[in-house]
């Protein structure tokens, strides 16, 4: 037994590797695990300590045991079963499916990453395209939300650029999870964006079982005290206006609501924009009727090139003011108390009003209303017309952000931003609209027309069409 042994070299080699791995995955792989959780929840602690709503459990759950937990969930086993009943597919088959499904839904949040980057770069991008404004807060009623409580941001979707602001102005408060659609599922983007706690759905999918995981999912989030940030328009807004809701997820989260649970506490934040940057892709999708999106893939590289290119000659101009308004909360509970025919669209309906009560007026809407219909309109008058309507607007309670909270300057100001665009065109003392831009003035005048027709009650956040009478 102590005679030597040739081996072929490729075999010893072989022998080698194997042991090597069998070494690394008993030993160093554990080790230099142990080393990397310790420095995370280590990094977690110390976020924790510094926000409003720390970091709950279930966002750090390891991505691999939150897709076990969701797959098996009783909820979901009950859809497998339905769904393998209605379609004579074997339940295994089924529970494969629920298992795609939960893998393509559930995030893979890291502190390091959200905190370390995306944060940081939200507050680079949002502050150098736009002056990042806080319009309306409501200090009180935010300060004495029930720290054990889900808090759901709930926004109107203005702009992509949604997702950058609220991320940069919550940071200081707790790390958002955002639902977003299928045009993100591209690497590296969508790799970014599931480290960021971010979860992908199929906004026009149907499939029962599907709808089943993806409930349970949010659901669990809530009840988990997950801080969550929607969109109930399902989109972004084509008319400029606060668009009617969609319940998906809104009544996901209400239908797993129980009396004596974790409260759900719904923060209505409002979105205005002087510049949105899909602007001409939006007017254009809605001129169709088709929410279908043109933008070339070379188009947007020439846009970001030339943005780029005056950046760096120092020639870039900013987009204007981007308004983010933060309205009274509104308890589930509470809510639920009362006696509701449909419970989530009348929730649904009341979040939007809030919402759409709270859109500031920044200087391009103001000046867009003011022009209306014309294409050809003496400048004075057009000073006259938005003096006008900023009165009827501070009369009926919405917020301004008017520079030196003057109607003259910000048409002077909302002037500059078109004519660099070409959307208006200043001649001597008279104001053109192009008539290929005829749209975009509508776009923008949309959030002052929807503030002056909404009604003192109602029971959708719909409104008339807005014509305006300045001289009544």
């Amino acid at each position: 037994m102590f005679h030597p042994v040739t081996l072929p070299l490729w075999l010893f080699v072989l022998i080698l590797v194997f042991a090597g791995v069998t070494f690394a995955s008993h030993f160093l792989f554990p080790s230099v695990r142990w080393f990397f959780r310790r420095r995370v929840e280590r990094v977690v602690e110390r976020l924790n300590a510094r926000l409003d709503r720390p970091i709950e459990p279930f966002k750090l759950m390891a991505r691999p045991d939150m897709i076990v937990r969701l797959t098996h969930d009783p909820k979901v086993a009950e859809a497998i079963v339905a769904e393998a009943e209605a379609t004579g597919t074997p339940e295994t088959v089924q529970l494969e499916r629920a298992r795609r499904y939960a893998r393509e839904i559930v995030p893979a949040f890291s502190a390091t990453v959200y905190f370390g980057f995306a944060t940081r770069a939200a507050k680079w991008l949002a502050r150098l395209i736009y002056r990042v404004r806080i319009g309306q807060f409501d200090t009180g009623a935010l300060a004495a939300i029930d720290r054990r409580a889900t808090v759901v941001f709930v926004m109107n979707h203005r702009s992509n650029m949604d997702y950058v602001l609220v991320t940069y102005l919550a940071a200081d408060r707790s790390a958002l999870s955002y639902a977003v659609g299928e045009w993100a599922r591209v690497w590296p983007l969508s790799w970014l964006i599931r480290a960021s706690g971010a979860y992908f759905i199929r906004r026009k999918s149907g499939n029962p079982l599907y709808r089943r995981v993806l409930a349970r999912y949010v659901q669990m989030a809530a009840a988990e005290g997950v801080t969550q940030a929607i969109f109930p328009e399902g989109g972004l807004s084509l008319d400029g206006r606060v668009g009617r809701p969609k319940l998906g997820i809104l009544s996901y989260i209400a239908d797993g609501w129980r009396t004596g649970g974790r409260d759900v506490v719904f923060v209505p934040v409002s979105l205005a924009y002087d510049r949105v940057i899909e602007d001409r892709v939006l007017t254009a999708a809605h001129a169709t009727g088709v929410r279908r999106f043109r933008a070339s893939f070379g188009s947007i590289l020439m846009f970001v090139g030339r943005q780029v290119g005056r950046l760096l000659t120092g020639r870039f101009e900013k987009f204007g003011v981007a308004s983010v308004s933060f309205g009274t909360p509104l308890s589930l509970a509470d809510f639920m108390a009362g006696p509701h025919d449909d419970a989530t669209a009348e929730l649904a309906g009341e979040l939007m009003r809030r919402i759409a009560r709270n859109v500031t007026v920044l200087p391009v809407p103001l000046l867009c209303a003011a022009i209306g219909e014309a294409t050809d309109l003496p400048l004075a008058e057009v000073r006259a017309r938005a003096a006008d309507l900023a009165h009827r607007l501070d009369r009926a309670g919405v917020h301004l952000d008017l520079p030196d909270a003057s109607p003259d300057a910000a048409v002077d100001r909302a002037l500059d931003i078109l004519s660099l665009r070409k959307i208006v065109r200043r001649e001597g003392d008279r104001v053109l609209v192009p008539p290929k831009d005829r749209a975009l003035i509508g776009f923008y005048a949309a959030p002052v027309r929807q503030h002056l027709c909404a009604p003192a009650a109602s029971n959708e956040p719909e409104f008339a069409e807005f014509s305006p009478n300045l001289r009544s």
